[in-house]
């Protein structure tokens, strides 16, 4: 059972800040923790407590992308090169599964373990939108290893992946919004900052994607309705002013246990409600999802630019699941 996490809302809307929370409370915990940064806006880092030089020395995943392919791959007949193999390319027999606790080349490659207060967990980054990419790609391209990484990603009960996703509803141009077992969605009790509420509601109708809301920056009685009006029984909890966060913010955080109670309270809601997910993971529908995804982007795009019916990729009788991660391809 994989347990998902990713963080969303609009620019501004405090998702980073909530993400790394979150993760300091996970890891507070002593569960094992992986956190990816899927913003090309790169704040998580910093986030959790990594100066401006620790920050930028975080190893990207877009630039690694052809070692994670290779790696992922594995022995997967149906995969014949890094090269035919795309972000929404699923595993297969012989493909190789990535686990929060092991270690690997992928984990050696990109990511890097950050001590918190009162825990440890691994960071790893998208990498930042350079002058590079300007009129030659998007974004997408550095994303796109971080939806082959969950695409791959087996985790079992206690064990988290926590997503700080980019702003907006971007992420619905490919599949990876539906990789989640649960998404926590950051608005501020304002029309724009219910509006990536409403476009992911609609959008993850079909894919039966749990959501639930975090109001942020609630300021009293007045803000709460509003958000009660407008997102119903998605809000799950809500944060308002908080000392601790100014304090980090300003690159002085005081230990992770003097976190105000009530914000204490809100982290431990979040937990408790991506934990209720577990027992409703269908792994069939989970793997069905991947391999639709696969085959738009295929028929769409993908055929033409790499010259191979990526079609054939698909293992029809491979179903993903914790019984898969027990094999681990050498």
């Amino acid at each position: 059972m994989n347990m998902k996490i990713a963080f969303v809302g609009k620019g501004g809307s405090g998702k980073t800040t909530l993400s790394s929370l979150f993760i300091r409370h996970l890891a507070a915990t002593g569960a094992p923790v992986v956190a990816v940064d899927a913003d090309i806006n790169q704040h998580l880092g910093a986030a959790l407590g990594l100066d401006e030089d620790e920050a930028a020395a975080l190893p990207a995943m877009g630039a690694r992308l052809t070692m994670i392919k290779d790696y992922l791959r594995g022995s997967n007949p149906r995969i014949f090169s890094a090269a035919t193999m795309i972000k929404t390319t699923p595993p297969g027999d012989g493909s190789r599964l990535l686990r929060i606790r092991e270690n690997n080349p992928v984990y050696d490659a990109c990511a890097r373990g950050v001590e918190l207060d009162g825990g440890t967990a691994r960071l790893m980054v998208t990498g930042p939108f350079t002058e590079s990419d300007l009129g030659v790609s998007c974004y997408h391209s550095k994303t796109g290893a971080v939806e082959l990484f969950l695409n791959h990603l087996v985790d079992g009960r206690g064990e988290y992946a926590v997503v700080d996703m980019t702003a907006g509803s971007d992420s619905f141009a490919s599949g990876m919004f539906t990789r989640f077992d649960m998404t926590f969605l950051v608005a501020e009790p304002t029309r724009k900052g219910v509006s990536v509420y409403r476009q992911y509601k609609e959008y993850a109708r079909d894919f039966g994607i749990t959501l639930k809301v975090v109001g942020n920056k609630v300021r009293g009685q007045d803000d709460l309705d509003f958000l009660r009006a407008e997102v119903g029984d998605d809000l799950l909890v809500t944060a308002g002013y908080s000392e601790w966060v100014c304090a980090m913010e300003k690159g002085r955080p005081p230990r992770f246990s003097l976190l105000e109670d009530v914000n204490k309270q809100a982290l431990a809601a979040l937990q408790a409600a991506a934990d209720e997910t577990y027992e409703a993971r269908d792994w069939a529908r989970y793997t069905q999802q991947m391999v639709h995804f696969h085959l738009r982007n295929a028929q769409s795009w993908a055929n033409d630019r790499t010259g191979t019916d990526l079609a054939a990729q698909v293992d029809p009788d491979f179903v993903l699941g914790e019984q898969q991660a027990v094999v681990q391809p050498g």
